[in-house]
């Protein structure tokens, strides 16, 4: 096994409080600390954490090709792996959860002979589900980024609960630190396909900080634009219409009849 090493950790949404206890302990101890987070409040906990705490945002230019920019991020995480160093990658939110770059550095550092693990974090549909007290196994739950949604044909089913990412960059390809949401009204005619106009949705947006409300606009499908949105927006589908029931399986689980 190669010296050096690699961990990938999430830093959650909540500004500091969502950092488990083994991240903690992980950043502190590591030789260098390389970061993608929301919130300059956040590099600062990580640089309390560990001096070598160093910023990929340099990397993250608006206007380029998303695609380029990660696989410079894997490369720089790479770059420090191999000169021996025991690495830390901190992402934002959960760290596999829309977030290529950490994804390939692992595949990287594994191809190339080092330790490389990634430890679970605090993701934007986690604070979802708990903000509006959705139970993703009431109803099952479908979730899709909004483009792939779209340029792929994503086939759903409306009696189960819908998450679509990424609304107000809807058709971006590229780096935006803002909303860019010229796709939306495509999206939303995509979804009156299988709902109704008058159907309530709800666009939401995590709290960064302790003490403050999330961001939850309740509007109707046929009635969602762009002023709606901001680049952080997620989108909550509630089921539109009862699942059918299989009364024959019903049976043969040997499950009461309702």
């Amino acid at each position: 096994m190669s010296s050096g090493s690699l961990t990938v950790v999430g830093t959650g949404i909540r500004l500091g409080s969502h950092l488990t206890r083994e991240a903690r302990l992980l950043l502190e101890s590591a030789d260098v600390v390389l970061s993608v987070v929301a919130e300059p409040g956040m590099e600062a906990v990580l640089e309390r954490l560990n001096p070598e705490t160093h910023s990929l945002h340099d990397l993250y230019e608006v206007g380029e090709g998303r695609a380029e920019t990660y696989q410079a991020m894997a490369d720089e995480i790479l770059r420090h792996v191999r000169k021996g160093k025991d690495v830390v990658a901190a992402f934002y939110g959960h760290p596999g959860v829309f977030v290529a770059p950490s994804h390939e550095a692992i595949r990287m550092a594994r191809a190339e002979g080092y330790t490389a693990t990634m430890l679970p974090g605090i993701s934007a549909e986690d604070c979802l589900f708990a903000d509006l007290g959705v139970d993703p196994s009431r109803f099952g739950c479908q979730s899709y980024e909004a483009t792939d949604f779209l340029v792929h044909r994503r086939r759903i089913d409306p009696s189960a609960a819908l998450v679509l990412w990424q609304i107000g960059t809807v058709g971006s390809v590229v780096a935006a630190a803002t909303t860019q949401p010229t796709g939306l009204p495509v999206l939303v005619e995509a979804l009156l396909e299988h709902y109704p106009p008058e159907h309530e949705v709800t666009v939401y947006e995590a709290s960064p900080y302790p003490g403050f409300d999330p961001l939850v606009r309740a509007v109707r499908l046929g009635e969602l634009s762009a002023e709606h949105v901001t680049a952080l927006s997620t989108l909550y589908v509630p089921p539109g219409k009862p699942a059918p029931l299989d009364l024959t399986m019903v049976d043969r689980l040997g499950l009461p009849r309702p």
